[in-house]
């Protein structure tokens, strides 16, 4: 499975982004996936997480902000990103939200960058 983040970009504090991520294979209907973000010096974290019926999870920092969906039809997931802090700024990527034994290559991720 390959993935394709897209959507980035500079935003100013309280702006909006909507990211996306093209999954290639078969097996994209089955799986969870997730969005994680790593920002400069530190670890990758897991921002958001979608099952493959649609039950959704979310990190702290981002609840009640963001939001993930999927379209299975597209093997497509989306985050949507309302009310930017400067601290969401990031590379974010999409992958499995399970541990590193089912992840998948991570791709390029796409920057988001919040200024203030």
């Amino acid at each position: 499975v390959q993935l394709q983040a897209s959507g980035g970009g500079l935003v100013q504090a309280g702006g909006s982004l909507r990211l996306s991520c093209a999954a290639s294979g078969s097996i994209f209907s089955i799986n969870g996936m997730g969005w994680y973000r790593q920002a400069p010096g530190k670890r990758r974290e897991l921002v958001a997480a979608i099952t493959s019926g649609g039950i959704t999870n979310y990190a702290d920092s981002v609840k009640g902000r963001f939001t993930i969906s999927r379209d299975n039809a597209k093997n497509t997931v989306y985050l949507q990103m309302n009310s930017l802090k400067p601290e969401d700024t990031a590379v974010y990527y999409c992958n499995d939200p399970r541990g590193p034994a089912y992840r998948f290559d991570w791709g390029q991720g796409t920057q988001v960058t919040v200024s203030s």
